[in-house]
């Protein structure tokens, strides 16, 4: 069956925001697609019509089993194409997501698995999130925010909490990016910030915000938490 791109759109962000708790309310979904509840209500009625929605009188709504399959669909284009972009066209990393956007629309099957086999199969996109399987399947790697890292413990930047342009073009500045190795030097008890250390740069601060959204995996020997 294939979806409009508003549909879409739909079903993905009620996929995420799922991941964020058991059920999504309206005006949840409303804030992120930053539309009216009424358009948004409007909309849930044509995916529980195609039996992908699951909704409980004041409690919600949720992805059914066949709208968790479409999302993942469309979560898998999204992330193959921005790594396609990243890694095949030199895109920096917060380049690509509104472009990814766009192509992630794309219906054919066979464009897709073509892609995935030329890229080999990639596990993770440029921003460190999982990339679903033809199955739906994403690998899971065991990971610390950088709030609770240990002091002087190296660790490598294996994700990012968020893919604003804001906060990418922040970290570049700041020379972080997947697969960094770091550590934290120092805490601040006062603002929470923390000293950071990257080999061959001077220490520099950062704040609790900004630690919040990296995600690191321990370096081969050594324990992060």
């Amino acid at each position: 069956m294939n979806f409009s791109v508003s549909e879409e759109n739909y079903i993905k962000s009620i996929y995420h925001l799922q991941q964020q708790g058991e059920s999504v309310g309206t005006n949840d979904l409303a804030s992120l697609l930053q539309t009216k509840p009424a358009s948004v209500t409007d909309m849930l009625k044509k995916l529980k019509a195609k039996n992908l929605l699951l909704y409980e009188r004041y409690q919600g709504f949720t992805l059914s089993a066949e709208g968790i399959r479409v999302a993942l669909s469309i979560v898998r284009k999204h992330r193959l194409w921005e790594y396609f972009l990243v890694h095949e066209l030199k895109f920096g990393w917060d380049e690509v997501h509104a472009i990814a956007e766009e192509l992630e629309h794309i219906s054919s099957t066979a464009l897709i698995e073509k892609l995935d086999s030329y890229l080999s199969h990639p596990k993770f996109d440029p921003h460190g999130d999982p990339i679903p399987d033809i199955n739906g399947k994403m690998e899971v790697r065991k990971q610390v925010n950088l709030n609770d890292l240990r002091l002087n413990c190296e660790a490598e930047v294996s994700a990012v909490g968020s893919q604003s342009t804001e906060l990418l073009e922040l970290l570049r500045h700041k020379n972080i990016g997947i697969g960094t190795v770091l550590k934290v030097v120092r805490k601040f008890t006062f603002d929470n910030s923390l000293e950071i250390k990257i080999k061959n740069f001077p220490s520099f601060s950062i704040s609790q915000q900004l630690a919040q959204t990296l995600f690191l995996k321990p370096v081969y020997g050594s324990t992060t938490v």
